[in-house]
């Protein structure tokens, strides 16, 4: 496996604003020097955009501490065809990680449209922008990382999830888009010998996360004094990812493209590759909820005497959703010598602090 550097790298990140992409921008910001990053990112309303706002004012404070260093955001749609290859012709990113889309399993069930806009449409033109980039014998991009989702495990009974599984039966479209994502990538990896490499994420979480995630939505519910509901009655496993594990595995796997080389038959054997990056151990939802519980009083966002038992509510399985998630890492470990390592307590305390910090301090 070749290895890149990512000083003096110019590295495009779509979704900037989003969980992931923030906080990969401030940790290269933070670690690498000079670099110089592009982000783009609509910042639709799916969720709280104060919380969107907070994320790029944390990459702000960070770049003004590195001035060799620059940031430059632009607020736009990555389904613009035009303005994606236009971004790319004056800025001519080596590194491109694609965090843009629209995420969320139930939202692709109630706005489906937002899905094939972003996930498939938007992916298409960054492939495009991608293969576009070594016209007139230009150096091009040097490596493409791309999310994928633990969702495209679909229905798949064998655990843990690895990615030697097939994944041909997803039980939402949010899934069914993210597994178009790997085909589309393959596909140009072959045809255009793009090193690409897609990294399927379990249920990230941590501070300045996505309201929507349940342990933001559940925090919110608990203050508000309504219930919460558990879905499969509680019988649920999900293998919980800290967000700075999932970003120092991103960075890692920035800095290892794919190799390029040929096949028997003289042709390019597609520079591709798809890692699980997850926590390798999944945690029952009952005691996620209760190591939550804790740590919000903890924090001080509920208070000591709150009565949990009579605000929660076990209900049946959720249209598109699956009973456990549970990531093979040993691909990561073994390529990269990384394992994420943040356990859920230390995870759910950092997010607990911070809540308490972003929504209940300016009201004391």
């Amino acid at each position: 496996m070749q290895q890149i550097q990512l000083t003096n790298k110019t590295i495009l990140i779509t979704g900037v604003a989003g969980f992931i992409g923030a906080n990969l921008a401030v940790e290269l910001l933070r670690s690498v020097s000079p670099v110089y990053i592009i982000g783009i990112d609509n910042i639709n309303s799916y969720y709280d955009t104060s919380i969107k706002e907070y994320r790029l004012n944390q990459i702000k404070s960070m770049v003004e501490s590195r001035p060799e260093s620059t940031w430059t955001f632009i607020k736009a749609s990555i389904s613009d065809k035009e303005l994606i290859q236009s971004i790319f012709d004056e800025y001519k990113p080596q590194i491109v990680v694609n965090l843009a889309a629209q995420a969320g399993v139930r939202y692709s069930i109630t706005n489906p449209d937002a899905y094939i806009e972003a996930n498939l449409i938007g992916f298409y033109n960054i492939l495009e922008a991608c293969r576009h980039s070594y016209d007139d014998e230009e150096a091009g991009v040097e490596h493409l990382v791309y999310a994928s989702s633990s969702s495209v495990y679909g229905s798949n009974k064998k655990i843990p999830y690895s990615t030697e599984d097939k994944v041909d039966n997803p039980v939402s479209l949010y899934a069914a888009t993210k597994k178009s994502n790997e085909l589309m990538a393959h596909a140009y990896s072959k045809l255009y010998n793009i090193p690409s490499t897609g990294l399927r994420f379990f249920t990230v979480y941590g501070p300045a996360g996505r309201p929507d995630m349940a342990y933001f939505s559940f925090t919110n519910k608990l203050l508000a004094g309504e219930n919460i509901e558990i879905f499969n009655y509680g019988n649920c496993k999900r293998d919980f990812t800290y967000v700075d594990d999932i970003v120092e595995g991103v960075k890692r796997v920035m800095q290892s493209p794919p190799e390029k080389k040929s096949g028997e038959d003289g042709l390019p054997v597609p520079p591709y590759a798809i890692y699980n990056i997850g926590n390798n151990h999944p945690e029952n939802l009952l005691d996620f909820v209760d190591i939550l519980q804790q740590e919000l009083i903890r924090a001080g966002v509920l208070p000591e005497d709150y009565d949990f038992e009579t605000h929660k509510k076990l209900v049946p399985m959720q249209p598109g959703d699956v009973p456990v998630t549970y990531a093979d890492t040993n691909a990561l470990e073994k390529d990269f010598g990384f394992k994420p390592s943040t356990s859920l307590r230390d995870g759910l305390r950092k997010f607990a602090q911070w809540y308490y910090s972003f929504y209940m301090k300016k009201c004391v």
